[in-house]
């Protein structure tokens, strides 16, 4: 029997030692169909691919999922990495098999504009396919689970890749769903790699601590188990570590260190009912002496993903504080499996959506926000909205909202409706009138004041708030109400974050095909719906300006090697002399005298030009490129056009090495090009005339534009001996009041 035949035989057992009426027949059936499919692929271990579907159902098994979910375990790379189709295994296994495999594969037939997009994609399709069931992503947590324990086997890049994913997405995702269990391994794997310095710190420091203090969780559990006996409570009890990311975020987060972390050991109590529960934490804050500040009541208040339990932090009779928590034992399964545990407790769910509309009303407010965000927007508020630390507080009618830590009044209003929010003029805290920016606490009461002569939130508003539906819904009122303003207020922050780029919006506007193209790069179809965006926030006016030079540079390096290779054919066929790449490589300068002022492979008669997109002069390093019928083009080795990871292989043996010669100073000076960014003033243009004039450089053309955001850019045209005139000319112009960069025109 082969590696892969042992290894389903004991997933078999252990699915009949859990279920011995269970029919396996077609989960034997889901085995063969990948193991033929996935055939000789195999994993960076060196194991047959199979094992990991196996590993991924082993882990489904151990969380009691249904047999549909344990099949699309075992079958859930078939369509991504197989010929396999959504149909075939339809027809073979069920509609639903089929739609859970479908929700977990990636689209990895699309193409897109980067990494971002792709990420954000498959996510919100994760989501989608999460909103109709949830087991896509219990099986998508166990394949990233499984895939996080063999991540040794990976390259250095695409372990930390892999492991911040995982820290930033799917350990948010475990939490929000209340799976503690996974979560804590999750987030452990994944530090070990981004941080294996920290990770192995906090572990040996846990190991010296619990050499110190041997026998204290075996000696206060029984402590505890007695205590509780003489009361009559039954009860099982057991003591534990924090694991290893819960104690390296408090010590680098808090800047503490191990010893003063209190709740390093917990304890937990697990009864029959609630009455039982406080009559334990009775009994606990009777024996040992409770931390004031550290107690919470979390089945009075659970947390939005269902968690419940009593926490308090005691300090024992050996000084050494720990946590004790308190909780029925449903609520230790939803503590410890989330959403997970219903398939436990519920009958009949194996052909029924899981949990109901409104415990996952979360998953479809997740996907409305998130419609009108940038794939950077999209992912950091997908950890904000699953992962941060929450505080709950009241209406004034007594129900209880829950908000992320450091939430306003503002967080507060939009939390209960959006037309709360709109109308929002004031609030109230515990009775008492506050500004919008008041943080919210644990226990507060707020009441919001609001009017029908409102006239809608403020832009400044989405800076306050700390919730992304606040954000969200803000953006949203701008988006519908305001779109006139938002798209000339959005022009004018594009057009100017343009100039900051050395972009200009009439070079893009001017040409309809790469006005296309680039609207296309930043996921708009009209330049007015780019401006509206930008108005009312949905995009960031910075991100967009970036995104255009990107694709305005490969587009124009796309035309630059057409022609090259056009000037290549052309020379080829008229027998003219191409230098090879070995005159460039292997060539010895010495430094000689030129008329040009500049030496080409050891040549000192070569016709040159100097390149206007980058100007340079002597004393900067250069490198030359032959041309069709103009010479040699000389280029700053920092110039864009000269990068070598930008070259072609076909025009390398066009790139010649050259160097400045003894008499590089022509008698006119060397031409080069200077911007200036300054803040707009009166007599500013003066002051630069009368800083060039003090430094006694000859101006060959000095132009000046106002911006629409209170800047000016100005332009210069010099002559200059070398790079060491250059350089003090721009040191005096940046002592210009109100002159924030100077540089020189390209590179």
């Amino acid at each position: 029997m082969d590696l892969a035949h042992k290894r389903y035989e004991e997933l078999e057992r252990q699915i009949l030692a859990a279920h011995p009426d269970a029919d396996v027949g077609k989960i034997r059936a889901a085995f063969e169909y990948a193991n033929e499919h996935h055939g000789p692929q195999l994993r960076k271990s060196g194991e047959p691919y199979i094992i990991h579907p196996i590993a991924v159902a082993e882990i489904i098994n151990e969380l009691d999922l249904d047999r549909d979910s344990i099949i699309a375990a075992l079958l859930h790379d078939c369509i991504e990495d197989t010929d396999s189709t959504h149909d075939e295994i339809g027809r073979m296994f069920g509609n639903q098999v089929a739609e859970l495999v479908e929700g977990v594969t990636k689209l990895t037939r699309m193409q897109y504009t980067s990494r971002e997009d792709e990420q954000m994609e498959n996510l919100r399709k994760m989501f989608m396919a999460m909103a109709k069931d949830v087991r896509v992503i219990l099986i998508k947590l166990c394949d990233r689970l499984h895939n996080m324990r063999t991540l040794q086997y990976q390259s250095d890049a695409k372990q930390k890749e892999k492991a911040l994913e995982t820290m930033e997405v799917y350990a948010p995702i475990a939490h929000r769903l209340g799976m503690q269990k996974i979560k804590w391994e999750l987030e452990d794997l994944a530090l070990e790699y981004l941080d294996p310095v920290g990770f192995h710190d906090v572990h040996e420091e846990l190991e010296k601590i619990t050499t110190l203090h041997a026998g204290f969780l075996d000696n206060m559990q029984t402590h505890i188990e007695e205590r509780l006996a003489e009361e009559g409570v039954q009860c099982k009890v057991y003591g534990r570590l924090k694991h290893i990311y819960s104690i390296y975020r408090k010590m680098y987060s808090q800047n503490k260190t191990l010893n003063e972390i209190f709740d390093l050991y917990a304890f937990r109590v697990i009864v029959e009912d609630i009455p039982a529960c406080y009559n334990v934490l009775g009994c606990i804050h009777d024996m040992f002496k409770p931390v004031l500040g550290r107690f919470k009541d979390y089945i009075g208040t659970p947390k939005p993903n269902g968690y419940q339990s009593l926490h308090t932090t005691v300090v024992g009779r050996d000084g050494i504080p720990f946590e004790v928590q308190i909780r029925t034992w449903d609520m230790h399964q939803t503590a410890e499996y989330g959403v997970a545990a219903h398939w436990k407790y519920k009958q009949g769910m194996a052909n029924q959506r899981l949990g109901t509309e409104r415990d996952f009303e979360w998953v479809r407010k997740l996907l409305e926000s998130q419609q009108d965000t940038d794939p950077d927007e999209f992912v950091r508020t997908l950890r904000v909205d699953m992962f941060a630390d929450e505080v709950f507080v009241f209406t004034p009618n007594g129900d209880v909202k829950s908000l992320p830590a450091g939430a306003t009044p503002i967080d507060f209003a939009y939390a209960i409706h959006s037309a709360v929010g709109n109308s929002m003029t004031g609030a109230r805290v515990n009775g008492r009138i506050v500004t919008f920016e008041t943080p919210l606490k644990s226990g507060d009461i707020v009441e919001i004041i609001t009017s029908k002569s409102a006239r809608g939130p403020s832009r400044d508003w989405m800076k306050i708030c700390k919730s992304n539906e606040a954000r969200n819904k803000i953006r949203q009122w701008f988006k519908k109400e305001r779109r006139e303003e938002n798209i000339a207020t959005g022009r004018a922050m594009f057009e100017s974050e343009l100039k900051h780029a050395g972009l200009s919006l009439g070079a893009i506007t001017a040409n309809s095909d790469l006005l296309d193209v680039l609207l296309k790069r930043v996921r708009c179809g009209q330049l007015d719906e780019l401006y509206a965006a930008i108005g009312y926030g949905g995009l960031s006016a910075q991100k967009a300006a970036a995104r255009i030079k990107e694709e305005m540079t490969r587009l124009g390096r796309l035309e630059r090697q057409k022609a090259e290779q056009e000037a290549i054919q052309a020379s080829i066929s008229t027998g003219e002399t191409v230098y090879p790449s070995s005159t460039y490589k292997n060539s010895i300068l010495t430094p000689r005298k030129s008329n040009s002022g500049i030496i080409v492979a050891g040549l000192d008669n070569c016709m040159v030009k100097f390149s206007k997109c980058c100007t340079p002069v002597p004393g900067d390093p250069v490198v030359g490129f032959i041309t069709k019928g103009y010479g040699v083009s000389i280029h700053r080795q920092d110039c864009p056009n000269a990068d070598p990871a930008r070259r072609k292989l076909e025009e390398e043996g066009r790139w010649v090495k050259v160097s400045w010669a003894e008499n590089a100073v022509a008698e006119a000076g060397y031409r080069t090009s200077i911007e200036i960014s300054a803040k707009d003033r009166d007599g500013l243009a003066l002051d630069v005339a009368m800083a060039l004039s003090a430094v006694k450089v000859k101006v060959n053309n000095l132009s000046a534009r106002s911006q629409p955001d209170g800047y000016a850019m100005i332009y210069l045209e010099l002559a200059v001996k070398d790079q060491k005139e250059l350089t003090g000319v721009i040191n005096k112009l940046s002592q210009i009041s109100g002159v924030f960069l100077v540089k020189r025109a390209g590179g």
